[in-house]
């Protein structure tokens, strides 16, 4: 838990630190962008501590966003992925009496999160500094549901992100990207490991994560008035 919080601490100090170039940020040409991906879905928990693509599964997502300047957007993503794990890839040995389980769920999650370009993203004059390139961060807030062998389970989550986007031409996008996220609740995998140990476990103790490792393209519109006259 403590390491969880030193992440989000380090990822909103460095994303603070970095909103005072806002006011030198150019302003991106279109105000709205909208996106899908796929790719490869994972998880940590109950029966897997290390490697979340241990039984990878198939992950999508629709994400729309608003584009505030060169190196700033809000985006909201609605995903669905698969997950699965088991006891038998469990180092740690099991209480008396327990058998070997396995399981298999389907989650959804809808999330809102900020998102930060390092560099100033974009096609146009070169005294804008502007890349075709760029890696960016982001962290939001959202929810996720998961059913798994007939029971459902939902909380908030906090997903975290790490990627690359690349501007094929003016208003096409591509980007690669690798996700965190984590959940407070206990039953993503399942009812039945929520207390595989015996151990009560608390929400804000929770040990379900899921990953997801995804590439993507996205279109922008809502061309933005460069020159914009008014009548009174």
């Amino acid at each position: 838990m403590r390491a969880f919080v030193r992440y989000i601490v380090m990822a909103l100090a460095l994303m603070t630190a970095c909103a005072s170039l806002g006011a030198q940020n150019a302003v991106a040409p279109y105000k709205f962008d909208l996106g899908a991906g796929i790719g490869m879905s994972g998880y940590i928990g109950d029966v897997n501590s290390s490697n979340p693509f241990r039984h990878p599964g198939f992950t999508g997502d629709l994400r729309f966003g608003y584009l505030i300047d060169s190196r700033w957007a809000l985006r909201a993503s609605l995903a669905t992925l698969g997950l699965s794990g088991s006891t038998e890839d469990m180092d740690n040995v099991l209480p008396a009496g327990e058998q070997h389980r396995s399981f298999t769920s389907q989650v959804y999650d809808l999330s809102v999160r900020g998102e930060f370009n390092f560099f100033p993203y974009g096609i146009g004059e070169t005294y804008k500094r502007l890349r075709r390139w760029t890696p960016y961060l982001a962290l939001g807030i959202g929810a996720s549901m998961a059913s798994s062998s007939g029971n459902t389970a939902a909380g908030f989550s906090i997903p975290m992100a790490f990627g690359i986007r690349f501007k094929l031409k003016e208003r096409l996008n591509l980007h690669a990207e690798f996700s965190m996220t984590k959940v407070f609740n206990d039953n993503i995998d399942g009812k039945d490991f929520a207390d595989l140990n015996h151990i009560k476990t608390d929400f804000y103790k929770s040990t379900d994560w899921f990953s997801r490792l995804t590439v993507g393209i996205s279109y922008e519109f809502g061309k933005r008035c460069e020159t914009c006259h008014y009548v009174d």
